[in-house]
């Protein structure tokens, strides 16, 4: 782009702005639930003034020169700001290209009876907002994936709850696929709750556990393995007639595990093994314990 484009395009500024934002305002994709018309007023112009200011530098028709660098850390900022407050793909896409469009329109106002100079500089303005509407997609994606991340990373500490279902028995419930992320999580939260309370016993219920392959077992397997290492037994509870016969035609030995069917049966195996007894006061009265416990 040469000087005199970056000196027309600089002079109907306002101009460019108005229209743009208007085109913008108009989009009915335009989410004014996620972002005002003043913060996207002001959004707008930083990013134009940024923009006017790197057409007029020596290296203009490179967009990766240091030139460009402020408008590569806004749109960064403005993408990346877009991902996690939930706008689309399409919408901050369009942030970009609606401004192209009247770039363009600027120009052909400007060199509307010299097409030479026009057609090379629609080209060339086209190539460097075509760079930068790449690198708000780009840094767009980087944002989702850090939000998906943190929702993932949230979801599998919300999913992996120890519960102290009882003095000195723990009990954790697991639900969907175990990977080894998942199992990673899952066994640094019942370890800090053995040495928290001390507790003797662990359950871990896989009722909401989908499938158990290999995979799975050697997970809970290791799983088990740790939390003996700090002195507490484990039980796994929720073993189905399908995972039982899965286990059996996959050859894992689960024989040095405890196993049981359901998590009263399980619960049941942590009495008799801490040497409680819990008892019915009555028969239509609350239930009572009676308790020994032999440690």
């Amino acid at each position: 782009m040469n000087k005199e484009s970056a000196a027309a395009l600089k002079g109907k500024k306002k101009q460019i702005l108005d229209t743009w934002m208007a085109n913008q305002t108009k989009d009915a994709a335009l989410r004014d639930d996620l972002m005002s018309v003043a913060e996207l007023q002001q959004q707008s112009e930083e990013f134009l003034n940024s923009l006017l200011k790197a057409f007029a530098s020596s290296q203009a028709e490179n967009p990766d020169s240091a030139g460009y660098e402020p408008i590569h850390d806004i749109l960064s900022e403005i993408s990346i700001s877009r991902a996690r407050q939930g706008f689309s793909p399409r919408e901050t896409s369009a942030y970009i290209l609606s401004l192209k469009e009247v770039l363009s329109q600027t120009l052909e106002e400007r060199y509307k009876d010299d097409t030479t100079v026009l057609y090379r500089e629609i080209i060339s303005m086209n190539k460097i907002m075509d760079s930068l509407s790449l690198v708000t997609t780009e840094t767009y994606i980087k944002g989702r994936e850090e939000v998906i991340l943190r929702q993932t990373s949230e979801m599998s500490e919300i999913s992996t709850p120890v519960i102290r279902v009882w003095e000195g028995i723990l009990a954790l419930p697991i639900i969907g696929t175990l990977d080894s992320a998942r199992t990673q999580v899952v066994m640094e939260a019942l370890l800090e709750e053995i040495v928290a309370t001390g507790s003797r016993i662990a359950i871990l219920d896989i009722s909401g556990v989908p499938t158990v392959d290999s995979l799975v077992a050697q997970h809970l397997i290791k799983t088990v393995s740790a939390a003996r290492l700090m002195g507490a037994e484990c039980i796994i509870s929720g073993i189905r007639a399908e995972i039982a016969q899965t286990i059996v035609h996959l050859g894992i030995d689960l024989t040095n595990i405890y196993t049981k069917a359901t998590l009263a049966s399980a619960l049941k195996m942590s009495f008799s093994m801490l040497n409680i007894q819990v008892t019915r006061a009555s028969q239509n009265g609350p239930i009572g314990s009676k308790q020994n416990f032999g440690f």
